[in-house]
């Protein structure tokens, strides 16, 4: 009875897990088409429609993560166009077999960010790294393009494709700055308290392979 019990509970995690995931890419779908219609609708009628489906989206987003409605808003209806994934760079650096992490906050990350319009993916690269760390670098392999909501949690409502790139230090150091508080560099073994959200253990140990491998493969999703 205690075993039967057990499982008929665990089903039912797996099934509220499972709708809640459906759930959330029904409501991110309902909000890509609303952000298209918005933008190539000549109606004003149609536009207003749109408008509300958005809403709607951000609603039952707002229901289904516990997160204010106007979080989410800020989330879901701040940018116009048809919508794409945002880009994310991330270097994988290393130093005596140890890996690059910078501090922001209470955890630590690969050093990256949002890729400017007006940078690409070396140049993005190499800015963040900068910025983060004070160090130079030279981009030198593409170690993996994915898709973040199939790595990282919390999931978002909009698509990322985050890009992963092995660079080789030129000269710097450690540089006070807005985003980070320090910069360090982890064994494989002694990695600190990782920001998920940015990079997850599976991600770092990609690095740490494709380091260490001279024919690596591209992953990607």
């Amino acid at each position: 009875m205690v075993q039967s019990y057990y499982y008929s509970e665990k089903l039912r995690e797996i099934y509220i897990f499972f709708m809640k995931t459906k759930w959330i890419d029904w409501i991110v779908e309902l909000q890509a088409i609303a952000q298209a219609g918005l933008h190539y609708s000549k109606d004003i009628y149609d536009k207003e429609r749109f408008e509300r489906i958005r809403e709607i989206a951000a609603e039952m987003m707002s229901k289904q993560s516990d997160l204010p409605l106007e979080t989410v808003k800020d989330l879901f209806c701040g940018e116009t166009g048809y919508q794409t994934p945002k880009m994310d760079t991330r270097a994988a650096i290393f130093q005596n077999g140890k890996i690059l992490l910078v501090k922001e906050k209470n955890t630590w990350s690969l050093p990256g960010g949002w890729i400017d319009v007006n940078e690409s993916v070396k140049s993005n690269t190499i800015k963040e790294v900068k910025e983060e760390s004070g160090l130079d670098v030279i981009p030198i392999k593409l170690i993996a393009v994915q898709d973040r909501n199939k790595h990282n949690k919390p999931k978002y409502a909009y698509g990322i494709c985050k890009i992963f790139v092995l660079c080789d230090i030129i000269s710097g150091e450690f540089q006070s700055n807005s985003e980070t508080s320090e910069s360090d560099f982890f064994d494989i073994d002694a990695l600190p308290e990782l920001a998920i959200e940015k990079n997850t253990i599976e991600q770092i140990l990609m690095c740490f392979d494709a380091y260490r491998n001279n024919n690596w493969a591209v992953q990607f999703d």
